[in-house]
C-alpha cells in the first residue's frame, strides 16, 4: 500500500520542517551544545509539525553521527527511527490512554535502560486529554526523570495542561505555516511526484489548508486522485467550493464606486449559477481585507502575486481608507442563519454601504416633475432648511422625601421604561412587559422576570445590557444601583390592560366593529 503524501514527505531533519525556524533553530543550537532538556512540550494547531520535530529531535539525540545538531538520516540509529522500527522511541496517545494506569506503566518501564539507543523518548500526542490522577502521577518522574530518558509531550489546547506539568517543560509554540512557505513546500511536493500543477492552483489549496500543511498535502494528493496529475485552477476552485475570483473583483468595483445595479445584477446571478451564497461572501470579505492591508502599507500580509498587487494598487489609490474598512464590517455582518442560500443580506450590505446618514446615493431616483405655476401663498414661507431633531432630554424623577425607594421605583417604572427608548440594543424593549422593579437589598435592584419572559431574562442578564441599565436607573432616579434579575411566576404579571383603550380596537369600533372575544397573547 502507497503511502500517503504527509507520511512520504514528512520532515526528516529540523532544517526541512517548515515556517519553525525559531523553535529549530532553538532546538539545533541546543542539540549543537548538549544543551538538550529533560522534557519539551510542543504547543500548536493541528498540522504544523509538533509531532514531526518530536520525532526529528529524538532522532538527533541517538544520532551516531551527530556534529552539528542535524540527525545524519544514514547511521543504524537514524534508519531504524526512519523505518519505525526503533524500540526506544515510545509514542503514546493520550487521548485513548488517559488514565492514571496508562501513565504509572508508562513510568515503571522508564527505569530501564534503553535497549539500543542513548536515551529513550516518550512522545505524549494530545497530552491535555489525560486525566487529572494521570497528571499528578506523572509530575514527579517529570520533574526528576532518570538521565536516559527524555520526554515530549505535543498539544493542541495548551490551557487544559496543568501549570504544574507546564513548569517543568521547557515549551515552544508552533505557528500556522505561512501561505508562501505552504506553497513553497507543495510546489517542491508537485516537482518530485511528477504532478503539473499550476502556481494559482496551489496558492488557493495552501490558502483553504489555513495554516496546516497536514491538511494542504492531503488535498493534493485529493486533487491528483481525482483529476489526475495535472492540476488547473479551475478544477481546484470546483472541488473546494470557490466562486471565482473575477466576480469578486467585479462586486469590489461596484460596491467602491456605488454602482448598487450592477452590485445587485452581480449577486443576484452568483445566486441563479447555483454557487454558495456564504462562500462567496467569506471570500469577498477576504478580499476586501486584502485591499485594507495594501491600501495601509502592509502588502506582504495579503499574500499577493505581483500582478494582483499591482492591479489592486491602481484600482484603490482615490478610494479611502474608510470606505474598505466600513465594506468590510458591513460584509463581514451578514446574517445567512435563517436563509443560508438567499442574497438578501449581500444585497442589504451592499445598499446599506451606498447609504451614508440615512441618504442613498448611487440609486438613480426618476427626475422630480417641475409642478405647475400657482400664486405664492399668502402665509409666511416655510424657512428652507428645518432644524434637526434633538433627542429627548430625559428628566430625572426625583424621590419624595419620605417615601420608599422601591415604592417609587415601582410606581415610575413604566416612565423609566420610556425614558429608555434608543439605548443600545433595544433595551426599552426588553423590559417592557416583561419584569417588575422588586426590591432593593444592599444598593441592588432586583428585578422579577414573568416565566415566560426567560429570553428577555437572558438578554438584560448580559454585562453590556446591565451597565447600560445600571446607567439609566442613576439618569433618572439620581441614584446608581446594581441589578439582579430572577424569576417570578406569571401570576405575578399584571393584568393587559382593556382592549378599548387601544387606539385601533376604538377606530374600528367606531366604524362599527364588534368585539366577539378577548384574548390575550404573549
Amino acid at each position: 500500500m502507497a503511502l500517503v503524501l504527509y507520511r512520504k514527505w514528512r520532515p526528516q531533519t529540523l532544517s526541512e520542517v517548515v515556517g519553525q525556524e525559531p523553535v529549530t533553530r532553538t532546538l539545533l543550537n541546543a542539540l549543537a551544545t548538549g544543551r538538550v532538556a529533560h522534557a519539551y512540550l510542543f504547543f500548536g494547531p493541528r498540522g504544523t509539525g509538533k509531532t514531526s520535530t518530536g520525532r526529528i529531535l529524538a532522532k538527533a539525540l541517538n544520532c551516531l553521527q551527530n556534529e552539528t545538531g542535524e540527525p545524519c538520516n544514514a547511521c543504524e540509529m537514524c534508519l531504524s527511527f526512519n523505518e519505525g522500527r526503533a524500540v526506544d522511541l515510545i509514542e503514546l496517545d493520550a487521548a485513548s490512554h488517559t488514565g492514571v494506569d496508562n501513565i504509572r506503566e508508562l513510568i515503571e518501564k522508564a527505569n530501564f535502560m534503553p535497549t539500543a539507543a542513548k536515551y529513550k523518548v516518550y512522545i505524549i500526542d494530545e497530552v491535555h486529554m489525560l486525566s487529572t490522577s494521570a497528571f499528578n502521577a506523572l509530575l514527579k518522574t517529570l520533574e526528576e526523570p532518570p538521565p536516559h530518558v527524555i520526554f515530549i509531550l505535543a498539544t493542541t489546547e495548551v490551557h487544559k495542561v496543568p501549570a504544574t506539568i507546564t513548569s517543568r517543560c521547557q515549551r515552544f509554540d508552533l505557528r500556522r505555516i505561512p501561505l508562501p512557505a505552504m506553497v513553497e513546500r507543495l510546489q517542491f511536493i508537485a516537482q518530485a511526484e511528477g504532478i503539473i500543477a499550476d502556481p494559482e492552483a496551489l496558492t488557493l489549496i495552501a490558502r483553504a489548508a489555513t495554516g496546516s500543511l497536514r491538511d494542504a498535502e492531503n488535498l493534493l494528493e485529493q486533487m491528483v486522485v481525482h483529476h489526475g496529475l495535472r492540476i488547473e485552477t479551475d478544477l481546484v476552485r470546483r472541488e473546494l467550493g470557490l466562486t471565482g475570483g473575477s466576480r469578486i473583483r467585479e462586486l469590489a468595483k461596484a460596491l467602491l464606486t456605488a454602482d448598487i445595479p450592477a452590485g445587485l445584477a452581480l449577486i443576484n446571478a452568483v445566486a441563479a449559477d447555483g454557487l454558495d451564497i456564504r462562500q462567496f461572501n467569506r471570500e469577498f470579505v477576504e478580499f476586501l481585507r486584502s485591499l485594507l492591508l495594501v491600501k495601509c502599507g502592509a502588502e506582504e500580509m495579503a499574500n499577493l502575486g505581483a500582478e494582483e498587487l499591482a492591479d489592486i494598487k491602481s484600482s484603490i489609490s482615490r478610494i479611502p481608507l474608510q470606505k474598505i474598512a466600513r465594506a468590510i464590517k458591513l460584509f463581514a455582518q451578514a446574517d445567512f442563519r435563517y436563509a443560508p442560500q438567499s442574497t438578501l443580506p449581500l444585497e442589504l450590505a451592499l445598499v446599506d454601504y451606498a447609504s451614508e446618514e440615512g441618504k442613498e446615493t448611487g440609486l438613480q431616483s426618476e427626475p422630480p416633475k417641475k409642478p405647475i405655476a400657482s400664486p405664492p401663498p399668502a402665509t409666511e414661507p416655510e424657512p428652507a432648511e428645518k432644524a434637526a431633531p434633538t433627542p429627548p432630554i430625559v428628566q430625572r424623577i426625583a424621590p419624595p422625601p419620605d417615601g420608599s425607594p422601591i415604592e417609587h421605583i415601582q410606581a415610575h417604572w413604566n416612565d423609566f421604561i420610556k425614558a429608555c427608548k434608543g439605548t443600545p440594543g433595544q433595551l426599552d424593549a426588553l423590559l417592557r412587559g416583561s419584569c417588575k422593579p422588586l426590591a432593593i437589598e444592599d444598593e441592588t435592584l432586583i428585578l422579577g422576570f414573568f416565566a415566560k419572559s426567560k429570553f428577555q431574562k437572558s438578554k438584560v442578564e448580559d454585562h453590556r445590557y446591565l451597565t447600560v441599565l445600571s446607567g439609566k436607573l442613576e439618569e433618572v432616579f439620581g441614584k446608581r444601583y446594581m441589578v439582579r434579575c430572577v424569576l417570578i411566576g406569571e401570576e405575578n404579571r399584571p393584568p393587559p390592560p382593556p382592549l378599548t383603550q387601544s387606539r385601533m380596537v376604538k377606530e374600528a369600533l367606531d366604524h362599527g366593529a364588534q368585539i366577539v372575544n378577548e384574548e390575550y397573547i404573549r
